[in-house]
């Protein structure tokens, strides 16, 4: 039961996103307004070492205003791979150089909202070649894999992406 589209307009555009208004009918036959966004794809990594631990770190999000626990990630810029900005984002916000680099998965959080994809990596081992340079964490921390499941229940993951992206290594996803 597809729906069909028929026309949509901006509302609001940003370097970050855009709000459009689409023109949509239902299967039904009934035509209605749905508001939507269209956002510039993201990518994470998660960085694992030799011990099963993961890089994350600890930080804010004021938009939801709760702590919890993240891998590295952000928006893929014009013209860079997911993989090349899933590498500067580990650099830019831990100061570690990802090891070799493997697509795990690629997440869309809310595909009745909006068109977001985060492209997710893991990489295997990692060097600290510095200090970040895009402070945005509180800690920067390895953190045992096999504890992503309590971390999730207890609410300390508070990222879709960073959940999905866990779970699935613990689960057993590709080493």
């Amino acid at each position: 039961m597809r729906w069909t589209v028929h026309g949509e307009r901006s509302l609001y555009e940003s370097p970050w996103m855009r709000v459009r208004l689409a023109d949509v009918e239902l299967p039904d036959g009934r035509r209605i307004d749905h508001h939507l966004l269209r956002l510039r794809p993201a990518a994470g990594i998660a960085a694992v070492d030799d011990q099963a631990r993961v890089l994350l770190i600890w930080r804010h999000r004021f938009i939801t205003d709760r702590w919890g626990w993240e891998i590295p990630g952000g928006r893929v810029e014009e013209g860079e791979e997911p993989a090349e900005a899933a590498a500067r984002e580990l650099v830019e916000e831990t100061g570690w150089r990802a090891g070799p680099l493997t697509h795990l998965l690629d997440v869309r959080a809310s595909p009745g909202v909006h068109d977001g994809v985060h492209h997710i990596f893991r990489a295997d081992g990692a060097e600290l070649i510095g200090e970040p340079t895009d402070v945005e964490a509180e800690r920067i921390e390895w953190v045992p894999l096999s504890s992503a499941a309590e971390l999730a229940a207890q609410g300390h993951i508070g990222s879709g992406s960073t959940m999905a992206a866990l779970l699935y290594l613990a689960s057993g996803g590709p080493r």
